[in-house]
């Protein structure tokens, strides 16, 4: 029993990969597929925001294929089928571009949909598995994603096909985020939120600035510098030039050694002359993540974060980053 239960689990996964490699095939031998290249044009030159729309399964390929490319720079609403036919309609406006799934392209919602999305004018694009259906015959650009056969047994079941329309839309969204040169960081702002969003924070995103950045000229005495460590609370101190530029640092361990070599008359020394030089730093655009790799690798426990002036603009601790649980 167990054997034939995962003969039947991995005859799905031959049939669907078989499924795969058919619409790749008759999307790479379509003459460089100039479908495709329609429609991710299309939909980059759109200065609207692009409906989705299907039922049942398509539906919920569509769902997804909408928050795909939501979170890579093509904003994307979905729209139920039924639901467009009974006043949703009203979100498409003439801006906007319309990607309409369903794989007999013969559904009685979606043929009540059609003659609204065209009297709008908007460009159609169709995600079907019939060429000759209405939904083919009505849509300025289609993209086919006929399948040998589904993975159900009694080709009932939307299976085969629906992994097709998932990767058809994920080809869309990866081929749009790059033709756009869409970066990290807007990543990052697209996903705020979870384990995701907190990978992709920046050091400018965790980094002490203004009041909570500890700073020194050369010229100040020791005293001053413990007091400013002291109101700061980072176990450091930047120490900078007449014109503001990073010179070197001061830490809790600077103190600590000092003491030790000098345990008299050390605060009638200045600054500049007890601090370390050239410190290590970092750019304010680099991932947190990155940071704690340095730190980690000198055994540090803070960077100075410097513009290209050198002139400090915050102070990262690694408390900072640990907190932010990006690893």
């Amino acid at each position: 029993m167990k054997d034939e239960i995962l003969q039947t689990a991995l005859s799905v996964f031959d049939t669907e990969i078989e499924a795969l490699q058919s619409v790749r095939s008759a999307l790479a031998g379509q003459d460089g597929s100039p479908s495709f290249r329609a429609a991710v044009e299309a939909i980059l030159g759109c200065h609207g925001k692009v409906i989705i729309t299907g039922l049942g399964k398509s539906g919920a390929i569509g769902r997804k294929i909408a928050a795909t490319l939501s979170s890579t720079g093509t904003p994307s609403v979905f729209v139920h089928a039924t639901e467009g036919g009974h006043g949703d309609l009203g979100i498409i406006d003439r801006r906007d571009l319309v990607i309409a799934i369903s794989y007999s392209g013969e559904s009685d919602e979606m043929a009540q949909l059609l003659p609204a999305i065209q009297r709008l004018g908007v460009t159609l694009i169709a995600i079907t598995g019939a060429a000759q259906s209405l939904l083919a015959r009505s849509a300025r650009i289609v993209l086919s994603v006929m399948v040998p056969k589904e993975a159900c047994p009694m080709g009932l079941a939307p299976t085969s096909s629906t992994t097709a329309m998932l990767v058809m839309g994920d080809a869309l969204a990866v081929a749009l985020y790059e033709a756009r040169g869409f970066t990290p960081e807007d990543f990052a702002f697209r996903h705020p939120g979870g384990a995701l969003g907190r990978s992709l924070l920046s050091v400018s995103d965790l980094m002490h600035t203004g009041d909570e950045l500890p700073r020194c000229q050369e010229t100040d005495a020791l005293i001053l510098v413990i007091l400013e460590m002291t109101r700061k609370k980072l176990g450091m101190a930047c120490i900078t030039d007449g014109v503001g530029k990073l010179t070197g640092i001061f830490t809790d361990g600077d103190l600590r050694r000092l003491i030790e070599k000098h345990p008299e008359g050390l605060l009638k020394f200045s600054a500049g002359e007890l601090m370390s030089k050239s410190p290590r730093t970092i750019s304010p655009e680099t991932l947190a993540v990155q940071a704690l790799t340095l730190m980690e690798s000198r055994r540090i426990t803070s960077l100075v974060v410097v513009d290209k002036s050198t002139q400090p603009m915050g102070v990262i601790h690694i408390h900072d980053i640990l907190r932010s649980k990006v690893v």
